[in-house]
């Protein structure tokens, strides 16, 4: 055996001994952190935080929904399922409504909060915008897509943030758009069809939801701290109440709405 190839054997082994110790040191440093106060910390954060749930309750008649007609547009009209109501002034069968944004309006101070990468969807399909309302956060995608075979035109009529109207024809990518500031709510239509419609709220903080068939909500991983807490709807208006949240704990807020 050469002098060489004695000494490319040491150097290998010398390679694989330093990988190994770096390698146990690494998890080691792991071990400990996870058991300092720090790592305890970021483990037990989800057990520092508490919720809120509730409904958002009609009570009164409730409103007759307009029919919608798509007779303008033969592709929307064969398209066209059954019949269609507007979605405004909607009431769930069980008393509550849907498509009511809930929001934490304020009580944070100075956090801030990171918007997510992944894009907020609003697809049109059937001729109708799906959903109805949707919330995102300032600064993270709006991806808005279509899956008819008819040219739709996407009208954004933002107050605080640019407006902006844009045309999608059948099959065409994606309209990819970014809100800079919070604003509740902006509505959102399209011109060729007019009665397609949807709304967007914007928000700084990612503590939001859109009410569904049941008109309840949950919002989870809250700081604790005192909060304001507000429902925007498309008919009914817009209530807040002040709310506290606790560690660990659900805060049970519901709401009621009414006839204007």
């Amino acid at each position: 055996m050469t002098q060489d190839t004695t000494n490319q054997r040491l150097d290998s082994r010398f390679r694989m001994l330093s990988i190994i110790v770096a390698v146990t040191i690494l998890l080691i440093a792991m071990n400990t952190f996870a058991h300092s106060p720090r790592g305890k910390a970021a483990q037990s954060s989800t057990q520092e935080t508490g919720s809120i749930s509730g409904k958002i309750l009609f009570q009164g008649e409730r409103p007759k929904l307009e029919i919608i007609k798509m007779s303008n547009d033969p592709i929307c009209e064969s398209e066209q399922k059954g019949q269609v109501y507007a979605q405004d002034g909607e009431v769930n069968e069980n008393g509550t409504l849907p498509n009511a944004f809930v929001y934490i309006k304020d009580g944070f101070g100075t956090r801030k909060f990171t918007p997510p990468v992944n894009s907020v969807d609003l697809t049109q399909s059937g001729c109708m915008y799906q959903p109805h309302v949707v919330g995102i956060m300032a600064g993270q995608p709006l991806q808005v897509l279509t899956l008819d075979p008819t040219t739709h035109n996407i009208h954004v009529t933002a107050k605080t943030n640019r407006s902006w109207n844009v045309s999608q024809q059948p099959g065409s990518p994606s309209v990819i758009r970014r809100f800079t500031d919070p604003e509740v709510m902006i509505p959102v239509h399209c011109n060729v069809h007019p009665w397609m419609k949807a709304y967007i709220g914007v928000m700084e903080n990612p503590f939001f939801e859109v009410t569904g068939k049941d008109g309840t909500f949950d919002l989870k991983n809250i700081p604790p701290g005192e909060y304001t807490l507000a429902v925007w709807t498309a008919t009914f208006g817009t209530q807040e109440k002040r709310v506290v949240v606790r560690a660990a704990l659900t805060s049970t807020a519901d709401f009621t709405f009414g006839q204007q």
